[in-house]
């Protein structure tokens, strides 16, 4: 694997204080986009990215249509739109048909991410209540890139980590009090 140059991370059922937790501990110097998908019914993200950007040494914002993608920011996919990065490293969105019930995606995201980054990725699953994310966690192993999955016992819901475990494995399973700095060694080794 050649050096990270994105992190995508996906979650659902007590995701927003996984993502703090997450998002709280990575250091301040990361170079990498971080690309993020959480499973929401809010109208808006306005609100979550002003939460997490309290609790994150990087800045935090909604990803926009036709965006160039900037290292070193943290982007949320916003409510009611899959995600998706070109091969131009330009953002999409689409209202296309919900995937494992759920528009954002992070299979759609995924998908697309590691398509564009492929070895260059690592894709982290977190705490959530369905299998949404798994698919696309096996897709980006398969294109070289790496997998960190929140430890099931330690998720407040364990079902979307267990499905990616089962789906795709994982390079690093380890609890979330530990994907902070799994993350910052990868990225600034």
């Amino acid at each position: 694997m050649s050096r990270p140059t994105a992190i995508a991370i996906g979650c659902s059922a007590g995701g927003v204080d996984a993502l703090k937790s997450v998002l709280g501990g990575l250091d301040a110097k990361l170079s990498q986009a971080i690309l993020v998908c959480l499973h929401s019914h809010a109208d808006t993200v306005d609100m979550l990215c002003d939460v997490l950007g309290r609790m994150s040494a990087l800045p935090v914002i909604e990803a926009v249509e036709r965006e160039v993608v900037q290292p070193g920011v943290v982007y949320l996919a916003p409510s009611g739109y899959h995600l998706l990065v070109e091969s131009d490293l330009h953002f999409a969105l689409s209202i296309d048909p919900r995937v494992n019930h759920a528009r954002p995606s992070i299979d759609v995201l995924f998908y697309s991410a590691a398509e564009a980054w492929r070895d260059g990725l690592i894709g982290v699953v977190l705490t959530g209540a369905n299998a949404d994310g798994a698919a696309g966690l096996r897709r980006i192993r398969q294109l070289g890139g790496l997998a960190v999955v929140q430890s099931p016992v330690d998720a407040e819901a364990a079902t979307m980590p267990q499905a990616a475990l089962d789906t795709a494995g994982a390079d690093y399973c380890v609890p979330l009090s530990e994907i902070a700095h799994v993350l910052n060694r990868l990225c600034l080794a």
